[in-house]
């Protein structure tokens, strides 16, 4: 798109030139005195009209987005990260998301409805609804569509491929009919990787689509979005000398493609950027991430530090700050109470909030929670999962009702009390891209013991904000949990600790700011 162009001519010092209707150059000379001597005054500079800073456009594509629609850090992610971008001033920052039927009614009934048009994919020609919402700044954008987002969730569908192929071909058909072309389209995992595909190839001689730059971000590598090569015409639109780009191991990758495809790509931490060149984390993508690592970046995540705060949290049985821990000893009595555990105020309770799968380092767990359980401390768990792992917990806490509580749910209040009544917050992962909840206990000052993957390696570092451990292993595991259990009986140095995590800033400033400067670079 052309951009209009300010031109501002230069004044001397002494003069200024005014053009008359006439055509002909009038010359204006001013001139002052003093009380001792006549003499020509020097003449400020003229100034030169400020020339407004055009916003550069921001579109987030994405499957989910707070507050809407949650089911994971993506979400997360999308809200704030958009919000911080948008709190700068620089940006005009849009996000499309589904119109899911679970979207908050709270929401649902404030959408405005912008009109609709039919999006062609393949053989099919669908509706596509178009609402819009306002939120801290941020123009939210809705894909309305009942036959494919009318069901429970977001995801787990057998066509779910379709699904998001329809969503990712409406994000560029919309665009005409808003007048809005971002100058960067940022889409986010398999989802909306299709998104930048289209743009690079059946949008790519379209001169209004020339122009944007994709950057694609992979919040977990492990969900590639794989599907059968028989499907790239009938299912997903792409043909003839496009099928290079997302194929891979005799099979579509829209992963794959979405790398391939655009400018740039990034992942929610730099030590995982750094990983997912290795073949141990990149679940096979590997080759496709080296030969494209000149374009790959990592930018660690932030968190809503407003809403996990521990001077202000209304989930707590009572607020603490930073300069006063006191209160914190009361949120640990209570939670004790709350799950029958026995009263100690100097047992350290040990807690994990986590999905209860393997690579969440479980099986680390397993192998010596019993020995652990021999010492003075009490083992908090709160998640879903694995059948085994649920069953195994429970089956723990039956046989340990004194020292562990196993609480086999996802319950959002529970997990706060957690947060803030706990000592020390266990996250052994195997992989981990970026982990929110080591981010959220120190905000309520719960030192995490951490192994040393991704962001957990970006976010803490040993005796700063909590305590690592680098080989997965269960007994390397055990040697940092019963040092920073011995720690903890040192009050003094224990409460200096949790004043450095309370004080960690994890805030999306800093976040913001490096995609800020990745777009600014992306349009050079």
């Amino acid at each position: 798109m052309a951009t209009e162009k300010t031109t501002v001519k230069k004044t001397t010092a002494s003069t200024t030139k005014k053009t008359t209707s006439s055509g002909s150059t009038a010359k204006k000379t001013t001139k002052t005195a003093t009380s001792a001597a006549p003499k020509t005054a020097a003449k400020k500079p003229a100034s030169k009209p400020a020339v407004k800073q055009e916003k550069k456009k921001i579109l987030f594509v994405a499957s989910e987005s707070t507050p809407f629609i949650a089911t994971g850090g993506l979400a997360e992610v999308v809200g704030s990260l958009s919000k911080s971008l948008a709190a700068t001033g620089n940006f005009d920052v849009r996000v499309v998301i589904p119109l899911y039927s679970d979207i908050k009614k709270e929401y649902r009934e404030k959408f405005n409805y912008l009109g609709n048009l039919y999006v062609h994919l393949a053989w099919r020609n669908q509706y596509c609804g178009i609402f819009s919402y306002e939120k801290d700044g941020v123009t939210f954008y809705f894909i309305d569509n009942e036959f494919y987002f009318k069901r429970p969730g977001c995801y787990g569908y057998y066509d779910d491929g379709e699904r998001f192929a329809f969503f990712s071909r409406s994000v560029l058909e919309i665009m005409p009919f808003l007048n809005f072309y971002p100058d960067v389209m940022h889409c986010h995992d398999w989802q909306a990787a299709l998104a930048a595909i289209y743009l690079k190839t059946n949008y790519c001689f379209r001169q209004e689509y020339q122009y944007i730059r994709a950057l694609f971000t992979i919040h977990n590598i492990e969900y590639q979005g794989w599907y059968s090569l028989d499907l790239l015409g009938d299912l997903f639109d792409i043909y003839g000398s496009y099928q290079h780009l997302v194929e891979y191991k005799n099979c579509i990758n829209l992963m794959k493609g979405a790398i391939e495809c655009s400018e740039r790509f990034s992942t929610v931490s730099p030590m995982y950027a750094n990983e997912i060149k290795t073949e141990y984390y990149s679940h096979g993508l590997d080759p496709i991430v080296k030969r494209n690592e000149f374009k790959l970046c990592g930018i660690l995540n932030g968190i809503d530090v407003e809403g996990y705060n521990s001077a202000l949290d209304k989930h707590l049985y009572a607020n603490f700050t930073a300069d006063d821990f006191s209160n914190k000893a009361i949120c640990k009595k209570e939670l004790q109470k709350l799950l029958g555990l026995p009263q100690k105020p100097e047992t350290p309770i040990i807690a994990m909030v986590s999905r209860l799968v393997s690579h969440k380092g479980l099986d680390l767990v397993t192998t010596v929670i019993e020995e652990l359980l021999q010492d003075d401390i009490q083992f908090v768990i709160l998640g879903t999962g694995d059948a085994h792992f649920e069953g195994y917990f429970r089956n723990l806490a039956s046989r340990y009702p004194d020292k562990l509580s196993a609480n086999i749910v996802f319950n959002g209040d529970l997990s706060r009390k957690i947060y803030s009544g706990a000592d020390v917050f266990l996250m052994p992962s195997k992989s981990e891209p970026c982990g929110l909840s080591q981010m959220i206990a120190c905000r309520y000052g719960t030192i995490p013991v951490v192994r040393e993957t991704g962001g957990l390696y970006d976010s803490i570092k040993p005796l700063v904000n909590g305590y690592t451990f680098t080989n997965y292993n269960a007994h390397d595991m055990m040697y940092v949990i019963r040092k920073a259990v011995s720690d903890y009986k040192n009050k003094e140095e224990w409460a200096k600790l949790m004043r450095r995590a309370i004080d960690s800033d994890f805030s999306w400033n800093h976040s913001a700011q490096e995609y800020a400067a990745l777009y600014l670079d992306m349009l050079k």
